[in-house]
């Protein structure tokens, strides 16, 4: 599979997950968001995807007060 390489935001703590994780399981978590955004954007417009996120976020409690601090410390 020939693959490109990009560039997405993350958590401090999920940043330095990655940094610290051996090559096998950087390439499984590679793997595994590339399936994830595959299956996640498969014929759906980008508008749906993120009302679905959105939805789930707030089904597992993420509220916007949450978020916001999310944001702020990035």
């Amino acid at each position: 599979m020939i693959a490109e390489e990009i560039t997405v935001r993350v958590s401090p703590d999920v940043a330095k997950w990655y940094r610290s994780a051996s090559e096998e399981e950087r390439r499984k978590l590679d793997l595994l968001v590339s399936l994830r955004l595959r299956d996640a954007t498969a014929g759906e417009s980008l508008d749906k995807v993120i009302a679905d996120m959105s939805r789930k976020a707030r089904e597992r409690g993420l509220t916007e007060d949450i978020l916001a601090e999310m944001l702020k410390d990035e």
